[in-house]
C-alpha cells in the first residue's frame, strides 16, 4: 500500500456505527479468516479497571462481515493516527493490514484490527452466560457495555447480515437482565 493512495478500513464493531473519520465509499465487506468474537477485557470505553467490559476484537477463524471504508490518500495518516488513539488505548489489539473482499467482487487491502492473544486484556472465548453477565453489568467512558452490543447488532441488520452468536449473546443479557429486575438475582 503506497502512501500517495487511497486506502481502506475494515471496521466489525462500533466502527461500522460510528467511524469517527471522513470516508468517500463505504461497502459492505467479509474478511475471512478472522471472525467477530467479544473476546477483549475493555476497562476503558465500555468499563473501567474495577469492573471491565467486553469488546469485540477479530480472533483467529471463520469470516466476518463488516464494513470497509475508503479514505483518500491525503487524510490517511489523519485517519490511521485517529484510529490508533482509539482503538490501541490499552486495549488487546494489533493494528495490521488484511485482504478484505467488497460486496462488489473487488478484494482490498484494509487497515484493521485483531485481538493479541498474548496480551492480558485478551478475555479468549468465554462462555455465553460469562460473556452476557459481564456486558449486562459494566459501564465505561462511552456508555453501557449492553449499547455497545445492541449497536453492533442494529448495525449488522441493516446491512442485511445475522449474526447467531451475537443474537445468542443478547438474548441472554435480555434474560440475565430480567432476573435481576425481578429480583431474583443471578
Amino acid at each position: 500500500m503506497t502512501m500517495d493512495c487511497d486506502f481502506w478500513v475494515f471496521g466489525y464493531g462500533s466502527l461500522m456505527w460510528r467511524p469517527g473519520f471522513e470516508s468517500v465509499e463505504v461497502r459492505p465487506a467479509r474478511l475471512d479468516g478472522w471472525h467477530r468474537d467479544f473476546c477483549i477485557y475493555s476497562r476503558h470505553w465500555r468499563g473501567t479497571p474495577a469492573k471491565p467490559g467486553l469488546v469485540l476484537g477479530l480472533d483467529m477463524g471463520g469470516q466476518c462481515r463488516g464494513l470497509a471504508f475508503r479514505v483518500t490518500a491525503p487524510c490517511r495518516d489523519a485517519v490511521v493516527d485517529y484510529l490508533n488513539e482509539r482503538e490501541l488505548i490499552g486495549y488487546a489489539y494489533l493494528a495490521t493490514t488484511l485482504e478484505v473482499s467488497l460486496d462488489d467482487g473487488r478484494r482490498v487491502p484494509a487497515y484493521t484490527f485483531v485481538a493479541d492473544t498474548s496480551h492480558h486484556h485478551y478475555a479468549g472465548k468465554l462462555a455465553l452466560e460469562q460473556a452476557a453477565a459481564i456486558i449486562m453489568d459494566a459501564e465505561g467512558r462511552a456508555g453501557l457495555n449492553r449499547d455497545y452490543l445492541i449497536n453492533t447488532i442494529r448495525q449488522l441488520e441493516t446491512d442485511g447480515y445475522a449474526e447467531p452468536e451475537l443474537h445468542a449473546l443478547l438474548v441472554e443479557v435480555e434474560r440475565q437482565t430480567g432476573i435481576i429486575e425481578a429480583g431474583a438475582g443471578i
